[in-house]
């Protein structure tokens, strides 16, 4: 490749853009602005409704220990471009469904794609096709889906407003099918030997003494113990993650307005965003850095919201480094998955390493609201530093076993 030659590996992240940021921004980030309007023209209660998105996390938990050994042995490029077409195809039809079981049939098809599109493509695609940078294109991939959440949620909220939500999943859809879609299958490629190229970063000297196969068979890996440890990290990490659905509660509850609390929220995600890719950068640098800079912001942002009655400036700040820890779950997880076990099996290890995802996050979606009900918003903020505690603690422990399996 010529030096003044663009490597085709940024077309690659393009491509895992396009995916985070038009369809799990539309599908997973902007799901919320429908439940209302959707339950009142089916006449039934939003609790019903969102039961649909408890579908998706169960089959995309079914999903992932299948899909990351087809992701291995099958094209990329195929798996994601049909997954895509299925997404699309689903998020239309929902504009036709007059009963919540039929959102749930849809949920379960949905989650099925989730598992290729959500929680495989970018952090197996970055891996394949970059040797330095990973940690700061895998941070640019999912931050992709919170810009796409932020872009998406108005024009949704328009859509729903003026044309109602019937027209607006049929948008949507279109988007996934006429947009995505095609760009997938004409411009991903599975390895960058397709395109005749060495992954980016690949120096002469690295290729003539690279291992054909650098790190841990899968089958290895399931049976060590720092295998399990990253599977609780995940788990812990995705759990306070889920506390973000309760904050704006918790602040209006401060005796602050539902607009401050609106603010509050915003600044989380301005932390998750900007989170995402500066945490990609350290990790590029130093791991164990990266482990300590997402629980240490992520602890300290807690703590502001604990005392959170102490001024707006306070609990906005506290919302902003909780990000940090937010952005932890896809950037600090995939990085450490990748330092411990190197690159290969790493689809088929981080795909069951991201059931705790999915596990977790249906799990504590719930469980933190019954836990808040039955003691205090400020009980289930300390539960998340401890759990954030925890995970430094794991993290640091499974880079120091990484170092121990060397390969």
């Amino acid at each position: 490749m010529k030096g003044n030659e663009i490597h085709y590996a940024y077309a690659i992240v393009a491509c895992c853009c396009l995916i985070m940021g038009i369809n799990v921004g539309l599908v997973m980030s902007c799901a919320g602005i429908f439940y209302q309007p959707v339950s009142q023209s089916l006449g039934i209660f939003v609790g019903a409704l969102g039961l649909y998105m408890s579908f998706n996390y169960l089959f995309s938990t079914l999903t992932l220990p299948l899909a990351g050994r087809l992701i291995e042995k099958c094209s990329a490029r195929l798996l994601l471009t049909v997954a895509s077409l299925v997404l699309g195809l689903a998020v239309t039809s929902m504009s036709l469904f007059a009963a919540a079981w039929q959102f749930y049939a849809a949920g379960s098809v949905i989650g099925i794609t989730m598992a290729f599109l959500l929680y495989l493509s970018f952090p197996t695609m970055v891996n394949r096709w970059f040797r330095s940078r990973v940690g700061f294109f895998i941070g640019v991939c999912s931050a992709a889906s919170g810009i796409g959440g932020i872009l998406f949620n108005p024009l949704g909220a328009w859509l729903i407003s003026d044309y109602g939500w019937r027209t607006a999943y049929v948008v949507f859809g279109a988007m996934i099918l006429f947009i995505v879609t095609p760009l997938l299958a004409f411009f991903l490629r599975n390895y960058p030997s397709e395109k005749g190229l060495e992954p980016h970063g690949e120096t002469l000297q690295n290729t003539a003494t690279a291992k054909p196969t650098e790190g841990v068979a899968y089958a290895q890996a399931v049976r060590m113990p720092v295998f399990y440890c990253l599977l609780v990290f995940a788990l812990l990490m995705i759990s306070v993650s889920t506390l973000n659905l309760f904050i704006p509660k918790y602040i209006t509850d401060l005796a602050f307005s539902l607009e401050q609390a609106s603010f509050v929220a915003s600044a989380v995600m301005i932390g998750v965003t900007v989170g995402k890719v500066v945490l990609g950068i350290i990790n590029d640098r130093n791991a164990t850095l990266g482990v300590t800079v997402t629980v240490s912001l992520g602890i300290l942002g807690l703590l502001l919201l604990i005392f959170g009655k102490a001024g707006i400036a306070v609990v906005l700040a506290g919302g902003f480094l909780f990000g940090w820890a937010y952005a932890g779950v896809t950037v600090q997880t995939p990085m450490l998955v990748r330092e411990v076990f190197g690159n290969r099996n790493y689809a088929s290890i981080y795909a069951n390493i991201s059931m705790a995802f999915a596990v977790g996050g249906a799990l504590m979606a719930g469980a933190w609201g019954l836990l808040a009900d039955i003691t205090s918003f400020q009980f289930i903020l300390i539960l998340g530093v401890v759990f954030l505690a925890l995970c430094g603690m794991l993290g640091l422990y499974a880079l120091n076993a990484g170092k121990c399996n060397r390969f």
